[in-house]
């Protein structure tokens, strides 16, 4: 092994030492992504069940007031969480004008009222509600479920007293067969499509962010407490200062990536054994070209925040430009989930950002295209050669690594 590759790792050593002596940045590389897609996969869903199952067992009052009772209607309720008033009037104002009604739901006196007026065979009405009330939101939903099964009963009793066959009149188009069973998709290509959907997306900006405090750190951070001038006298070049700090923030990204990766598996094989989602079928080729993506799009990330730090004359300076510098990954991120794969432009794999997304997007369908390949691994090494060259550059210039301002 050469020295200079033995003083690069000392520099990578020094930082990454450095870096996570904080008990707090064990919490953002370690604790944080082995949780995150457990929690988004897992507990989420399990706090929605379970807000859904609190809004079921909820009691909420309703006043109902009609000009013919609605017997039929009433019966649909669930009479041990819905407290129903029933209000016979005559209906001389229009059912959106409920005059004094609107106090009695907005001061929480009711979580709504339903107008039915019955006039020449058609049931009129009209729903009162707070929407900014839960208990309001969950009555005038159970008043709505209620309203489509009174008006299909209504609707299957008048075709059958006029001596038509119900299903046959509501239901003239049916499907023969499995549904299922006609789609060609394996479940695991399915598994794929729904994974690519979100995994670059989170990938891409977890990359990004969680480079950014090690990439501040040990550029800006260094200059400020004055190490820098330390290490710029040790007896190793620019360039391989430069090597040993991106080596470093590389080291502590992947590993918060790697992590990541291992919640998110955790949390597919656990959604699997629920049949929620299945894992996705992938080849070898396609496992090892989204490794190297993800490389090729840290090596360019990692170098472009270490020079944009350089040149910042402050670690504030340096948040504040890394940090709304996300930007440059949300937008194309998000861009890139609307885009069709099937027949795409090639070109679209030469746009830096997009086109590693697309690729992990292709990837984890199982589509490995030569040509789609070629373009993007051949503009990512271009991309990251260009961000490392800059980054080489500002280590280099003297005014920017031994000045503050």
């Amino acid at each position: 092994m050469s020295k200079s590759t033995n003083r690069i790792k000392t520099i990578a050593k020094k930082e990454v030492v450095e870096f996570v002596r904080d008990w707090r940045t064990i919490v953002a590389i370690i604790i944080i992504p082995i949780l995150m897609f457990p929690v988004l996969f897992i507990v989420f869903p399990i706090l929605l069940e379970s807000e859904a199952a609190e809004l079921d067992s909820m009691n909420v009052s309703i006043e109902i007031q009609y000009n013919e009772y609605p017997e039929d209607f009433v019966s649909l309720f669930n009479q041990s969480t819905t407290i129903l008033t029933m209000v016979n009037t005559t209906f001389t104002d229009s059912l959106s004008e409920p005059m004094g009604d609107l106090d009695r739901v907005r001061n929480m006196e009711l979580d709504a009222i339903l107008r039915l007026n019955y006039s020449s065979d058609v049931w009129f009405y009209s729903i009162i509600h707070l929407s900014t009330s839960e208990s309001s939101n969950e009555a005038k939903s159970r008043i709505i479920n209620s309203l489509i099964l009174f008006e299909d009963n209504i609707t299957a009793n008048r075709i059958s007293e006029g001596g038509l066959d119900v299903n046959s009149t509501l239901n003239p188009l049916r499907w023969d067969g499995d549904s299922s069973a006609a789609d060609v998709a394996t479940e695991g290509e399915q598994a794929g499509l729904i994974l690519s959907l979100f995994i670059p997306l989170v990938l891409a900006i977890w990359t990004f962010s969680s480079a950014i405090q090690p990439s501040i750190d040990m550029t800006a951070g260094e200059r400020e407490r004055g190490t820098l001038e330390a290490l710029l006298g040790l007896p190793c070049t620019r360039n391989e200062l430069l090597m040993g700090k991106w080596l470093g923030v590389a080291t502590i990204t992947s590993v918060g990536v790697l992590l990541q990766i291992f919640g998110l598996l955790f949390a597919i094989g656990y959604l699997a054994s629920s049949d929620f989602i299945g894992v996705p079928d992938l080849s070898l080729e396609a496992i090892l070209l989204i490794v190297i993506s993800i490389m090729l799009f840290a090596v360019m990330v990692v170098a472009l925040e270490l020079a944009l730090a350089m040149r910042s004359h402050s670690v504030k300076e340096a948040g504040s430009i890394l940090g709304p510098a996300i930007i440059l990954i949300i937008f194309p991120a998000l861009f890139t989930q609307v885009i069709n794969l099937d027949g795409i432009e090639s070109f679209w794999f030469s746009i830096p950002v997009i086109n590693i997304l697309l690729a992990l997007r292709e990837l984890l369908l199982d589509r490995v295209i030569v040509e789609h390949v070629f373009i993007w691994m051949l503009t990512s090494i271009l991309y990251a050669t260009l961000a490392a060259y800059y980054a080489a550059r500002q280590f280099k210039r003297e005014d920017i690594v031994t000045t503050l301002s």
